[in-house]
């Protein structure tokens, strides 16, 4: 599996700028583990002693209130990064982590980085870009839930997840979320019935078409006047 974690770490923003011979020796060091759908990666507090992968599948990053409620950050598909945060700061995870369905990740101990890092500029600006990308998404998401209500919230991450998942169809830009009501309703801090209601309202518009788990964009323009954005 080296070549093929190799070829893998090359495909990610934060190891992609190293030398090649630099993403075989990590690969070298990392190991792999699968995990089935539901299944934990690890749960906020727990030591953060590796860094995070995606080979295959998807996986989510969460937030659990003390009254349970759940805060869905962000999901992930393959050659996606998490987990920086305690490589930097040595700290416990500051959330949580799961396979939305069956996924394979590549750990990389916080050991190994860190050997990595003393020799290797290009990994420690990848690293600040990292963490710059999740700072600036994370403050996106708390600008959104206080300037944003809730029809604007859910039009801005239909826009989101069709740039990064979707694909052009012959009815507009289609996407198979892999996500539940309940999920998007998680990222968005709504309920699943009231998220249910603005999906349908939209489909009422002709903004978009349902069907089960898959969304077609068929009027981005009108989407982004309703999230607020304009070209």
């Amino acid at each position: 599996m080296g070549r093929e974690d190799a070829a893998l770490l090359q495909n990610t923003s934060l190891f992609g700028a190293l030398p090649e011979d630099a993403t075989e020796r990590l690969a070298e060091k990392a190991t792999r583990r699968s995990y089935g759908r539901g299944e934990i990666i690890f749960r906020e507090d727990d030591p953060g002693d590796a860094l995070c992968v995606v080979v295959s599948g998807l996986v989510k990053v969460y937030r659990i209130s003390p009254d349970g409620d759940e805060m869905l950050l962000v999901t992930l598909g393959p050659a996606s990064v998490f987990g920086e945060l305690p490589m930097v700061d040595g700290g416990l995870r500051s959330a949580s982590a799961a396979a939305v369905e069956a996924a394979t990740v590549l750990l990389i101990s916080r050991a190994a980085l860190l050997d990595l890092l003393r020799s290797s500029p290009e990994l420690a600006d990848g690293l600040l870009r990292s963490l710059g990308s999740m700072v600036r998404r994370l403050t996106d998401q708390a600008a959104d839930l206080v300037f944003l209500d809730l029809h604007g919230r859910v039009a801005k991450l239909l826009l989101r997840l069709a740039e990064e998942r979707g694909t052009p169809g012959a009815n507009g830009q289609a996407m198979d979320l892999h996500l539940t009501q309940s999920d998007l309703a998680n990222m968005v801090g709504g309920s699943r019935q009231s998220v249910n209601q603005v999906l349908n309202s939209f489909e009422r518009l002709g903004y978009v078409e349902l069907d089960g788990r898959r969304i077609v964009i068929k009027k981005p323009d009108l989407l982004k006047k309703r999230a607020g954005e304009y070209d």
